[in-house]
């Protein structure tokens, strides 16, 4: 029986650390001096052009303020970079056999093998510009599963999404 458990244990971690629930990638350019940038301002213009509520705007604004204050940047009237996002939605469906191996086990699953499920996958670009040039300098997206069930669960996705996103600004700081 311990024995079991043990095989169990480490198949069942597996599955909870591999279904991460934001996957995030960056770009960035190379040739550019993070280092020097030290105050942001939102880009209204870019953030207009969203195709999301204003409400949820304003939730992605906060988190970003958050997040970029607590590495020491500060919001300002004359920034160094300009933060401008956008975000898409698909509907997306799952679909599982319910087999392991390519093995069936009606007395677990039941007389059904097959289980669809439906949930819409967001993504979030979070992009930073270089205020005194007005040139792309940094490039964050996040896509993933959104929680639009209430409001405050809607609001720990949006933060979620964004703690991922900007856990890799600037390029290097971050554990890969």
């Amino acid at each position: 029986m311990k024995l079991s458990k043990l095989v169990f244990l480490p198949i069942v971690m597996l599955l909870i650390t591999s279904c991460s629930s934001v996957r995030v990638a960056t770009d960035y350019d190379t040739k550019a001096d993070f280092s020097k940038y030290r105050t942001f301002a939102f880009y209204k213009t870019g953030i207009d052009k969203a195709p999301i509520s204003d409400l949820d705007k304003k939730r992605i604004m906060r988190a970003i303020e958050m997040e970029l204050e607590a590495k020491g940047m500060t919001k300002s009237t004359s920034p160094d970079v300009l933060v401008s996002l956008f975000t898409k939605s698909r509907e997306r469906v799952n679909i599982n056999d319910n087999s392991f191996g390519g093995f069936w086990y009606p007395w677990y699953y039941g007389p059904n093998p097959v289980s669809v499920s439906q949930y819409t996958e967001g993504t979030l670009f979070i992009d930073l510009l270089d205020a005194e040039k007005k040139e792309l300098v940094w490039q964050g997206i996040g896509t993933g599963a959104l929680s639009m069930r209430n409001v405050e669960r809607k609001e720990a996705s949006i933060k979620e999404f964004v703690h991922k996103i900007l856990e890799q600004y600037p390029p290097g700081s971050s554990k890969r």
